[in-house]
């Protein structure tokens, strides 16, 4: 039944790269959104991770703000994880104070056989030492996954000592206050157009 559940997630996951390469992954009409608004909201799934302080953190119950970025990657990815997590970082930096005060940034490692809590805290404090960092066992973090349409691959040790992890989701999901995930960007969008997206949700009616 897992491995149903997981072949109908990677096709959801498939899908929606469809539509936002059909959309691009940005506009060139100034003032644009650039994310994806989701018409039918993910709801964030309650099921509990280990922040890197040792803590019990969910996605729902623990996401008090306005917003709160999630992204699902590794401290060991070459490319996409670093520039994903460098562009919201700096994205923040274009926000005044009071907007910055509203977001929280959420890592949850696909990697958790090398990404434990001290692995994962040397890691973010690179980009900011407010982003939130989340382990635990491989089979919880696919079921967290799974609600959000974000495919994990259980990864297979490889000889030399690395891991393939066989690609995974690398989209930026925002959850509101209501612990829905009503809007994501792909792995390409730009700090300023982070920025000017986080503006819009947090001073929209």
């Amino acid at each position: 039944m897992r491995e149903l559940h997981r072949a109908l997630v990677a096709l959801t996951v498939g899908l929606l790269a469809l539509a936002l390469a059909a959309c691009g992954g940005g506009s060139d009409e100034e003032g644009a959104f650039t994310g994806t608004r989701l018409k039918n909201p993910y709801q964030a799934p309650d099921t509990a991770l280990t922040d890197t302080a040792g803590r019990p953190f969910s996605l729902a119950s623990d996401t008090d703000k306005p917003l709160t970025l999630v992204f699902f990657g590794y401290t060991n990815c070459p490319d996409f994880c670093p520039m994903v997590l460098n562009n919201i970082a700096a994205s923040l930096n274009r926000l005044d104070d009071g907007e910055r005060e509203q977001v929280d940034v959420v890592l949850v490692t696909t990697d958790p056989a090398r990404d434990d809590e001290k692995a994962l805290r040397t890691y973010l404090d690179r980009f900011n030492k407010d982003f939130i960092g989340l382990t635990g066992d491989l089979g919880t973090i696919i079921d967290v996954g799974e609600p959000l349409a974000v495919y994990v691959n259980d990864g297979k040790k490889l000889p030399t000592g690395g891991y393939d992890l066989g690609g995974h989701s690398t989209f930026t999901l925002a959850i509101d206050e209501d612990d829905e995930a009503v809007v994501l960007w792909n792995q390409e969008t730009s700090a300023a157009e982070f920025a000017a997206d986080l503006h819009t949700l947090l001073t929209e009616d």
